[in-house]
């Protein structure tokens, strides 16, 4: 938990936690075998029980858009649907 709060990276741990390895894979086992799911299910439990959970949610829509030519891929070959216009042809459309 604390690395998460700290948002530190598994070899900054402090010393008091023992070595990083162990931590990281005692981390790994049990979020792989269910245990964080199990200890996060009894914990909102316990909290909701005694009113200590707030259940208002915020949603923020935040779009970031990259700018066109921020990609590293090329446009597609196929149509598209748009229409081409000549402007040689703009004058003779009658």
């Amino acid at each position: 938990m604390y690395r998460y709060r700290a948002g530190c990276a598994w070899r900054d741990l402090p010393a008091v936690f023992g070595p990083w390895q162990t931590v990281w894979k005692r981390h790994r086992r049990f979020a792989g075998d269910g245990t964080w799911d199990r200890v996060l299910a009894v914990l909102l439990a316990e909290a909701d029980s005694r009113g200590l959970v707030d259940w208002n949610v915020s949603v923020d829509s935040t779009v970031n858009r990259a700018h066109q030519h921020g990609t590293n891929t090329t446009r597609p070959a196929q149509v598209t649907g748009g229409r081409i216009e000549l402007q040689e042809f703009a004058g003779r459309a009658g």
